[in-house]
């Protein structure tokens, strides 16, 4: 009788999946809140009060998809700072991000927005392209990063990360949602949400280059200028933290767009990247 052969088991680096894992439980926990504003939202009597318990809740799952965007942040940092990159990381990494970034956005933005649209099938379609087009932008990164590197072949992500795309529409719903939040009906930003969902769906699956800024580590070095941005949006985070993370998304998903238009020397000031890593990875 053969012996049975078992297949390796893969290394699995504890302290960069440990954040991964943070990430997909986040994921978790922000759909299981998003279900509990649904029955909350369904069992009020009053309109209104249905209105803001479920938006209570709503709130609390946007908090944990941002804490997603914060693990998925440093997994895969400490996984390169480490040297502890490896197939069992990306894999469980986009496992991770399609609950994260494609379940529990779809799912809040369907609940909360979407499903008052006056077409139901339209609300449907929407949620299930970002859901789609988010599954496919995880595959084919996957697949781009197992091929061989090409001589000048570009460091930076083709298409909208998953995270930011899951970011930008979470946040600027949230941002929505907080201005009305006495008011039950949104209005015209409904309309304009599931517009930018479905251009969010779109710009995942582009070819437009965004930053991954992954060269940036301990021995980066950056401007005064830098320097007094990101210290400046970070005490604007604190003090106006229903703002500034729609600002910061939003600001990133715009920077792809006009990237192409922009002179190299502020690309590389604004990526924070030294003109000698320019030149090796010019894109």
């Amino acid at each position: 009788m053969q012996k049975l052969i078992i297949p390796d088991e893969p290394e699995i680096p504890i302290l960069p999946n440990l954040f991964t894992a943070g990430n997909l439980l986040c994921g978790f926990f922000a759909i299981m809140t998003i279900l509990q504003g649904m029955v909350a939202g369904s069992t009020t009597q009053e309109s209104g009060y249905q209105f803001q318990a479920a938006y209570s809740l709503y709130q609390q799952a946007t908090y944990f998809i941002f804490a997603s965007c914060l693990f998925d942040l440093l997994d895969g940092r400490i996984a390169r700072m480490s040297g502890q990159e490896g197939p069992f990381g990306r894999e469980f990494d986009s496992l991770a991000d399609i609950v994260s970034f494609g379940i529990a956005p779809a799912l809040l933005l369907s609940k909360a927005v979407l499903f008052s649209i006056p077409y139901p099938g339209i609300a449907w379609g929407i949620a299930a392209l970002y859901l789609l087009c988010a599954g496919l932008r995880l595959a084919r990164f996957n697949c781009m990063a197992m091929m061989p590197r090409k001589t000048g072949q570009t460091t930076n992500f083709v298409g909208l990360p998953v995270p930011m795309a899951a970011g930008t529409i979470v946040s600027t719903m949230y941002l929505i949602i907080h201005l009305y939040r006495t008011e039950i009906d949104l209005g015209l930003w409904k309309y304009v949400l599931a517009a930018a969902m479905v251009g969010i769906s779109i710009l995942m699956m582009s070819r437009v280059i965004y930053p991954s800024f992954k060269h940036i580590n301990f021995t980066t070095k950056g401007t005064v200028s830098g320097i007094i941005v990101a210290s400046f949006a970070v005490v604007a985070l604190f003090y106006f933290p229903w703002v500034m993370p729609a600002v910061i998304f939003c600001v990133y998903l715009l920077y792809g767009l006009v990237r192409p238009w922009i002179a190299r020397r502020w690309q590389v000031i604004i990526e924070a990247r030294s003109f000698q890593q320019d030149n090796d990875k010019n894109d």
